[in-house]
């Protein structure tokens, strides 16, 4: 809790924008184009307004993941109040059991327990025997990890081990 502002520090982060590798899946193949004479009106239009990128809601998950077994309006009420829109929220959080994932990928090696909200309104892991231990990596060159703990099986070439 930051006391400075007297509120919780928000359970999202800004991505480094700047390190390498980091992709935001944006622009097409004009984004380097300058506009020139003669250009519509609709070939000169602006940036787009409102566009977020470069957030990484690593924080919320582990802030759920930390909540499991208590109340989830509790939990819901005081997620949202520290978030920028509701909608991360349920990239993990599925309201029926049936609808839950057992494992949410987050990133490109990140994993995280997919949660659901019991018939007494209780926040409940999916599949709670899923594990580091049994989860495979799918490349020798990640640390993959599930709820932030490395997978400890060893990576297997599926190439190779046909051969």
């Amino acid at each position: 809790m930051s006391m400075s502002q007297g509120k919780q520090e928000p359970l999202y982060r800004k991505v480094n924008t700047l390190a390498h590798g980091v992709h935001h899946r944006f622009g097409g193949k004009t984004r380097s184009r300058r506009w020139a004479v003669g250009d519509s009106r609709e070939q000169r239009r602006g940036m787009a307004q409102g566009v977020q990128r470069g957030l990484d809601y690593t924080p919320l998950y582990r802030f759920l993941l930390s909540r499991v077994g208590e109340d989830w309006d509790t939990v819901h009420g005081e997620a949202v109040k520290r978030l920028d829109k509701e909608e991360p929220i349920f990239h993990i959080v599925a309201l029926r059991r049936e609808n839950g994932t057992p494992v949410v990928r987050t990133g490109e090696s990140t994993y995280f327990s997919g949660l659901f909200v019991d018939e007494n309104n209780h926040l409940q892991i999916v599949a709670p025997e899923i594990g580091p231990a049994s989860l495979d990596p799918l490349c020798r060159c990640c640390t993959h990890t599930l709820n932030g703990k490395p997978f400890t099986r060893p990576f297997v070439d599926r190439d190779e081990k046909q051969s």
